[in-house]
């Protein structure tokens, strides 16, 4: 996987191929917001929940908490 910025959108499509996008989209977000470790980390690096985008710390830390898409 290429680490980089990634829209929501575009992440969650590599977490749920075969998924609408929204609904993938919903379902990553549902996986960091139950997990309170990754959540304090993401906010650490930036994060809100308006945010667009992830910034390729934000991407690496999903990558270690929730592993490779």
């Amino acid at each position: 996987m290429n680490i980089r910025s990634y829209s929501k959108q575009e992440l969650a499509m590599l977490y749920f191929p075969d998924s609408d996008p929204r609904t993938a989209t919903n379902h990553l977000m549902r996986w960091i917001n139950r997990n309170q470790s990754l959540l304090r980390e993401l906010h650490a690096a930036g994060y809100y929940s308006h945010s667009k985008f992830f910034t390729t710390r934000q991407v690496c830390a999903i990558i270690d908490y929730l592993g490779d898409p």
